[in-house]
């Protein structure tokens, strides 16, 4: 009798061991449950949209969350989501927006106007180190001079309006940017500072747990507006560091779906009929930067004779395998307003090392450089490359000590400034000059996203002008003008717009990589 419990107590849990890493798993009512593992390359910092401006943490965000217009699934054309309809004022300084009704919270709260109103005046009355992607958006919180959005009110129940104090011709596509997504004011009531790990939204699922460094899992919200919408029941967004190991975890079927693959790999995930390949337009950057604020890159001359010292052919064959072209502008050729006639400073360490002695430091100097410690789509493996740009500065006599850090720390310490060398890039939010330009090189961004701590007058005004005129022949005008300056200054070493890989199981149905990078998995399914 022994013998044959024995014996049915392994088969039952082979048979369980089985089910582990499988797409699928029966539920207690003999019902199959859609389980869908994406595996990424570092894990969320915050779980609260507003708070973050790291890709990993957005795209969990997507997945919980909505705001009041959304992007195209393939492109950054504009959408009506928790808005259905809007009208704009003939001098664009106020949007009405008619919103959705019947639509619940994940803890079973109204979303309404009101619910609309509280969101955007807690980032309003926020600062920069709470609420990062609020000032580079929308110039600034309230009472600063340069904020654009003057008020946010209730007409009734559904309807909500913004009044702005200048045009902002992005605003819509801002809008729809993730970290603007609308969350329960019950919620953040709450939980208070905790808010960041109990997620509430309207979005197509409910978040259920994370565990840090590991996984974050988020379930269907069975009564969510769109209906038949998800078409999963369960979502766990995976962290494998290294992509080989991610690559190989989906090889062996533990995951359904993974962004970060080496170029290198392409081939081998080609030729596997169970695999598929997924491209990512590029929309991103990826770049070298130079806090102008600190010695000796407050000296334009070594940032150009640094710009004159990085081989950027050789870093995209080695490390980008043919999926990206080198970059010479902060914006890549697919946005608006690129200005293709500006000439790159080309790979000439003899002219780096005649700049550096003009500058006055003919025998180089030494400096801290960091570089970033996860895979993103913008940068293969920030290592490698800061080592090959380290060998390449040893050529002029700069002398570099390689620094990382954890993610969030990284990113919280370059945005305070505190790096004087660093690599890091961004993937652009919404598809406008704008979320490059002013995003992340105007004065209005120190504190956000302009790591650099670059300040240029002449670049401020360009931008804020292009932001107010309506005509996009006008304001690509004037972001090809601020690029001209903005090359010249050099506060940065645009490294490579890449074409980020992702690969899946070829039951993957209803994946389109999205050029932003945050795309909801709400329309996938897995066979």
């Amino acid at each position: 009798m022994k013998k044959k419990l024995w014996g049915v107590f392994v088969f039952i849990l082979i048979f369980s061991l089985a089910l582990v890493g499988c797409s699928s798993s029966k539920t207690g009512g003999g019902k199959k449950e859609k389980i869908l593992v994406y595996a990424r390359g570092g894990d969320a910092v915050k779980l609260d949209p507003a708070t973050v401006t790291d890709g990993e943490s957005l795209i969990v965000g997507e997945q919980i969350f909505e705001r009041l217009v959304k992007y195209n699934k393939e492109t950054t054309e504009i959408e009506p989501s928790l808005a259905k309809k809007w009208d704009i004022s003939p001098d664009g300084k106020t949007y009405t927006f008619e919103l959705e009704q019947g639509v619940k919270f994940h803890d079973g709260t109204d979303f309404n106007a009101e619910a609309v109103v509280t969101n955007f005046d807690r980032w309003a009355n926020g600062n920069v180190e709470k609420f990062p992607y609020y000032q580079s958006q929308f110039g600034g919180y309230k009472g600063e001079p340069a904020a654009v959005i003057k008020e946010v009110k209730a007409l009734d129940t559904y309807k909500v309006e913004f009044t702005l104090f200048r045009p902002q011709a992005p605003f819509l596509k801002n809008l729809a940017m993730t970290p603007f997504s609308i969350s329960s004011p019950a919620a953040i009531k709450k939980w208070g500072d905790k808010y960041i790990e109990h997620p509430v939204g309207t979005g197509p699922f409910k978040f259920e747990s994370w565990k840090r460094d590991d996984a974050i899992t988020v379930v269907k919200n069975d009564k969510y507006w769109r209906k038949g919408l998800p078409k999963v029941d369960k979502l766990i967004l995976k962290v494998y560091k290294d992509n080989s190991a991610r690559l190989n975890a989906l090889i062996k079927g533990e995951v359904d779906l993974i962004d970060g693959v080496n170029p290198s790999d392409l081939e081998k995930i080609e030729a596997d009929k169970n695999l598929q390949v997924f491209k990512r337009p590029s929309m991103n950057i990826g770049y070298l930067g130079f806090n102008v604020k600190k010695k000796p890159f407050d000296n334009p001359k070594v940032r150009l004779a640094l710009s004159h010292a990085v081989n950027k052919e050789a870093i995209i064959e080695n490390f980008y395998g043919g999926t990206a072209i080198p970059a010479k502008n902060p914006i890549p050729p697919s946005v608006g307003g690129y200005n293709d006639d500006i000439q790159d400073y080309d790979f000439n360490l003899d002219e780096a090392k005649k700049l550096l002695a003009e500058a006055g430091y003919k025998n180089g100097f030494s400096v801290d450089f960091w570089t970033m410690p996860v895979v993103r789509p913008y940068m293969p493996n920030g290592q490698k490359v800061a080592e090959a740009i380290q060998a390449d500065f040893a050529k002029i006599g700069v002398k570099t000590n390689i620094l990382t850090m954890d993610w969030g720390k990284y990113l919280e310490n370059l945005a305070k400034g505190e790096s004087p060398m660093f690599i890091v890039g961004w993937t652009g939010d919404n598809g406008d000059a704008d979320n490059f330009l002013y995003a992340l090189l105007d004065k209005d961004a120190i504190g956000s996203n302009n790591n650099s701590q670059y300040s240029n007058d002449e670049v401020h005004k360009l931008l804020i002008q292009a932001q107010t005129e309506t005509d996009e022949n006008k304001r690509n005008e004037l972001y090809k003008q601020a690029q001209v300056i903005i090359h010249k200054d050099a506060p940065w070493v645009p490294l490579a717009h890449s074409t980020p890989l992702l690969a899946g199981k070829s039951t993957i149905k209803g994946f389109f990589p999205h050029p932003t990078g945050s795309q909801s998995f709400e329309d996938v399914s897995i066979d």
